[in-house]
């Protein structure tokens, strides 16, 4: 039990900044908040905080340590949460933002399972592929594709995801299949346009190091879901997601090239600010985590333009 408060107080010091506002964070005196980082501190054998009359800041241990005190408390909450609901008190209004396409198929959709559990809760989704900052526009939760994390913001993991670089059967026939990077830039590649600023870099990894391959083609657009239709013509090679194209991979209607350059992850990941109160947002995230986990889920992805599986399954109850 020590350990836990120890463990509490400083995530709740770390996040607010502050001593003071942790404190009332926390409902318990500066003075014996300071006494538990103090202990914390002599356990661990390294100083985590540095701490002066006017500031307070995080040493290099103290920000590696945060990461896993947080992934420990919420998984913790996570866990209290499954074995134990309490829905009578929760409530309050959370803004999510996701991208369009995997937001529309895999968020949104499991939207009305969340109200049913807890019906005084009203949420509100942005769908859009600008990069908002969540803190300035006021977010709760954002959905994010790629490993991009600010320290700013507490992460987890929803789901693995790879990004593979493919196309149909026909287009390697009449075009070749590139072997190298290098080849990449003589073929017609799909790209992601967004407010009219074409991203045609496409991330991989080239001896255990990241790496970016500029890419060019005749048509691009902001929208992912078109991107796959387009991909499963005989005309573009695309760089999408597994989650994306899993189902046509499979089944042969597109062929994936270039996999031992993949980056080694490309996951779906939940971010929310520190210095937000986060009830909501994790709630949603264990409910998410737990429809994603489920025996054949991403097995179950249509075609675009089909009704995502978690419609599905609501219409079919």
């Amino acid at each position: 039990m020590n350990r836990y408060r120890e463990i509490k107080a400083f995530v709740a010091v770390a996040t607010e900044g502050s001593m003071a506002r942790a404190a009332i964070k926390e409902k318990i005196s500066s003075g014996m908040l300071g006494r538990r980082i103090d202990e914390l501190e002599r356990r661990l054998g390294v100083k985590l905080l540095h701490r002066t009359t006017r500031l307070l800041t995080l040493t290099e241990q103290g920000r590696l340590f945060l990461k896993h005190c947080e992934e420990l408390l919420l998984e913790l909450e996570l866990g209290e949460t499954e074995l134990f609901p309490d829905t009578s008190e929760v409530s309050g209004q959370m803004l999510v933002l996701a991208p369009p396409y995997f937001g529309r198929r895999h968020v949104a959709a499991h939207a009305a399972s969340f109200l049913a559990a807890y019906p005084a809760v009203r949420l509100s989704f942005n769908l859009t592929n600008d990069y908002l900052d969540p803190v300035q526009a006021d977010y709760d939760l954002c959905i994010r594709i790629g490993n991009v994390i600010d320290p700013h913001f507490v992460a987890t993991t929803l789901a693995t995801n790879r990004r593979v670089v493919c196309a149909t059967p026909a287009y390697f026939a009449k075009h070749g299949k590139p072997r190298t990077l290098e080849e990449l830039v003589h073929h017609n590649c799909l790209a992601v346009n967004l407010q009219a600023d074409s991203h045609r870099d496409w991330q991989f990894q080239k001896g255990g190091r990241p790496i970016a391959v500029k890419v060019d083609g005749n048509i691009d657009c902001s929208d992912g879901e078109v991107l796959v239709r387009w991909a499963q013509e005989d005309d573009w090679l695309a760089w999408r997601s597994t989650w994306e194209v899993g189902a046509q991979l499979r089944s042969g209607a597109l062929v994936s090239v270039l996999d031992e350059h993949a980056l080694p992850s490309f996951d779906i990941t939940a971010v929310y600010p520190r210095n937000r109160p986060a009830r909501l947002s994790r709630l949603f995230i264990a409910h998410l985590q737990a429809i994603y986990s489920r025996p054949g889920y991403w097995d179950e992805a249509e075609e675009p333009g089909d009704a995502a599986p978690g419609l599905r399954s609501a219409q079919a109850s």
